[in-house]
């Protein structure tokens, strides 16, 4: 469905034998569906390009150091959520939502929330 860097490195890494963007036609999505059931990995055009450009500059992303909850706490603030708006939506006290957010830049050497935003966005954790 995205052809961000992130969202098709990632789903890579976790296993996908095929990758086929949305606005692909449906006899594409056919054509997947029998390369991958053959053994074979199908990915979009678009999606082939942005595999061969990182394989040739090397350009992996590092592994992500957020845990699930710390991924989340993320989104929240890069959606421009305040930490009791987080606090709220996620079900826990004002000062654990800030433990997080705090926890979040101390582990990405990050000291700004516009910092964190851009991380996010480079993530694929939001949209920009």
């Amino acid at each position: 469905m995205h052809t961000e860097d992130p969202y098709v490195l990632e789903a890579l890494r976790a296993g996908v034998s095929g990758y086929v963007l949305k606005t692909q036609a449906a006899l594409d999505l056919i054509q997947a569906i029998r390369e991958v059931t053959r053994g074979a990995i199908y990915l979009s055009p678009g999606v082939s390009k942005t595999v061969v450009d990182a394989y040739r500059n090397k350009s992996d992303l590092p592994p992500d150091p957020l845990s699930p909850r710390e991924r989340e706490v993320l989104q929240l603030v890069a959606e421009g959520k305040t930490t009791k708006e987080v606090a709220a939506l996620l079900g826990v006290s004002v000062k654990t939502a800030e433990s997080h957010r705090t926890r979040i830049m101390s582990k990405l050497g990050i000291h700004e929330t516009a910092g964190l935003v851009r991380y996010a966005i480079r993530r694929g954790i939001v949209q920009p």
